[in-house]
C-alpha cells in the first residue's frame, strides 16, 4: 500500500495515510517561526509499518523547507530527532537542552 503525508491546518496537524485511509497524526501548534509538536497517534491498526517514521519525516522535513523552528513536546518526535541527528539543528539553540537533544 501506498503511504503519504499531508498538511491539514485546519486541524492543526499533519496527516499519514495508508491505502487512502488515515493511519495517524501529529498536532502542531503554530506560532510566528516556530513550531511546537504536540501529540502524535497511530492508529494501532497501522502498527509496526513504519508509519510513524514517514510521519516525523514529512512533518520536521515541512518545518524546514519553511525555516520554522520545531519545539518538539511531543515524545515521539522528540525521540524521533534524537535518533536521526539530522534533524538536530531544526530545533533553536537555545531550546536543544530543554529537549535533552
Amino acid at each position: 500500500m501506498e503511504s503519504h503525508v499531508a498538511d491539514n491546518p485546519a486541524r492543526s496537524r499533519f496527516e499519514v495515510f495508508d491505502g487512502g485511509e488515515l493511519a495517524g497524526f501529529t498536532e502542531y501548534h503554530r506560532y510566528g517561526d516556530e513550531i511546537a509538536f504536540i501529540h502524535t497517534e497511530i492508529d494501532p491498526r497501522f502498527a509496526g509499518r513504519g508509519l510513524g517514521g514517514v510521519l516525523a519525516r514529512a512533518a520536521l522535513g515541512a518545518a524546514g523547507e519553511q525555516g520554522l523552528g520545531v519545539l518538539p513536546f511531543c515524545p515521539f518526535i522528540r525521540g524521533w530527532i534524537g535518533k536521526h541527528p539530522e534533524y538536530v539543528d531544526l530545533v533553536p539553540q537555545g531550546q536543544r537542552d530543554r529537549f535533552a537533544l
